[in-house]
Parts: structure tokens; C-alpha cells; sequence
């Protein structure tokens, strides 16, 4: 395993609404970079509200499918926010100084999601990580 040089780290700005969603977009195949405790929870807001609104344009315009519960503006929102929102999880875990493996936990029915709520609720590790020292810009 390779030695990292400690360096002076500061936990960046806080990110807004706004700036999160476009990292959000903008590093959707980054994978080696870091992202704040902010930025996840406003990209998590995001897909929330995004995904509300095309369910419910869905109920309204389309007869959603009853089997699966997904129309059509449902079905393209989720495949348009998968990878982005993977990435974000993935650069989350790379900030609490955890490999991006650890989403396979969610995998494990309950357990998973609580183990993977407390990662994402943990603050920032100072310093460089095992993965990368920078922030995404």
C-alpha cells in the first residue's frame, strides 16, 4: 500500500442547492474524488423532489403500470439519476475515508441502510483519504 503525505486539509464550504446538483451532474463518472456531507444531502433532496414530481406527472398524464408502480417519466427520472447519484454515494464514502465497496451493504436487508445512514451522516475525515485528497470541483 502506498504511503500519503499528510498535508493541510479544511473542510471546504458548505455546498448549496444548486452547486450540488451540478457536481452532481457535472462528476456523475468521477469516481476518485470526495464529496461533503452537503452535497450529498442536497443531491439527495434533489432526486427526492425529482422523483416525487415524476410520480406524480405520471399518475396524472400516464395510467402508471400497477404491477410496478413505474410510468414511463419515472422509469427515465430513476435512469437518469442512477449513476450521478451512485457517483455522489460512492465520493461520500470516499470522504468519511471508507472504499466505495461498501455500498454492496446495502445488499443486506434493514442492517444495510442503517449502516450506510450513520456513513453518510459522519462528518468529513481531515486530511487526505486512503482514495484521493481532493474535493471534486
Amino acid at each position: 500500500m502506498e504511503e500519503i503525505e499528510i498535508t493541510e486539509y479544511t473542510e471546504p464550504s458548505k455546498t448549496g442547492f444548486v452547486a450540488a446538483i451540478k457536481k452532481g451532474f457535472r462528476g456523475y463518472v468521477v469516481w476518485n474524488a470526495r464529496s461533503t456531507r452537503s452535497e450529498y444531502w442536497w443531491w439527495t433532496l434533489f432526486a427526492f423532489i425529482v422523483a416525487a414530481v415524476s410520480s406524480i406527472l405520471d399518475s396524472v398524464i400516464f395510467s402508471t403500470n400497477t404491477a410496478t408502480g413505474i410510468g414511463p417519466v419515472s422509469g427515465i427520472t430513476s435512469l437518469a439519476l442512477f449513476l450521478p447519484g451512485l457517483s455522489v454515494w460512492i465520493r461520500r464514502l470516499h470522504d468519511t475515508d471508507r472504499s466505495g465497496w461498501w455500498t454492496w451493504i446495502l445488499l443486506i436487508p434493514i442492517i444495510g441502510f442503517v449502516i450506510t445512514f450513520i456513513f453518510a451522516l459522519l462528518p468529513s475525515k481531515m486530511g487526505p483519504t486512503r482514495w484521493n485528497n481532493r474535493i471534486q470541483e
